[in-house]
């Protein structure tokens, strides 16, 4: 495990596991922690060992948003800290899936590491926040990675009022896959892990890509790229390799990396 001022970096199981450890000020998205973020997630894209990436909190809370005394982007020690759209925009990037586990209470700028993340579980009854305007400000950065799940109709009610939602609730406003009871959220997300862990690391990698893409294409231009693209990974060497084992009545052997 590696320990830095604002975040623990562990890697188990073919998961890199990040925790924010900022539990007295509950997680806060302060310029250090945000660099530090930042920093974890190259780290954990470029080790082949690591298959995905957890993010979760230490002690009560998931993150509270960004730090009012020391918000990121803020000079730090280093030079100038990486912003919050950056962190957003890696996490997005990543080839390797991200899961948020949230431990504790999620509020403002924290829901944006929730709305970037790829599978959200969640203890079922901490409370969730789009708390910006409770204090004149607007979840303006955030809305762009969480408008996209929660769509308008719930967007406009959560952002426009402030109100604390449960993560059972978060699943059905469509933020969170998964809520389960709180001493139950580890089992959970190792479960997902898991079953990541069964699939082929680039195949896996590209089912990321096509779900980004995808989604941002006419039906015309979809299947004009996709079929190619199709194409493409059917004849890659893990392709092979699945098909052999599906065959054989035996488990892939997956090659490291992406």
């Amino acid at each position: 495990m590696t320990t830095t001022e604002s975040t623990l970096y562990d890697i188990r199981g073919g998961a890199a596991w990040i925790t924010l450890n900022r539990p007295e000020n509950r997680n806060a998205l302060s310029a250090g922690l945000v660099n530090e973020l930042y920093h974890h997630l190259a780290d954990a894209n470029a080790d082949p060992s690591v298959r995905c990436i957890v993010i979760t909190g230490a002690g009560p809370a998931f993150c509270a948003g960004a730090d009012l005394k020391n918000p990121p982007g803020s000079p730090t020690a280093g030079g100038q800290s990486r912003g919050l759209p950056e962190v957003l925009k890696a996490m997005l990037d990543s080839p390797k899936p991200v899961i948020a586990a949230i431990n504790g209470a999620a509020f403002a700028g924290g829901l944006g590491l929730v709305g970037a993340s790829d599978i959200v579980v969640t203890a079922e009854d901490v409370p969730f926040s789009f708390s910006e305007v409770r204090i004149g400000v607007i979840p303006a950065v955030i809305s762009v990675v969480c408008l996209p799940k929660l769509g308008v109709h719930n967007a406009m009610k959560l952002f426009l009022t402030g109100e604390r939602f449960t993560g059972r609730q978060a699943v059905d406003f469509g933020l969170a896959h998964r809520a389960v009871p709180a001493a139950e959220l580890t089992l959970a997300v190792q479960t997902e892990i898991d079953m990541i862990n069964q699939g082929g690391p680039n195949a896996v990698s590209e089912c990321k890509r096509l779900i980004r893409r995808v989604a941002t294409l006419s039906i015309e231009d979809g299947f004009e790229q996709t079929a190619p693209w199709s194409a493409r990974v059917f004849r890659t060497e893990e392709a092979a390799e699945g098909m052999a084992a599906f065959r054989e009545k035996r488990k892939p052997a997956w090659a490291a990396g992406q």
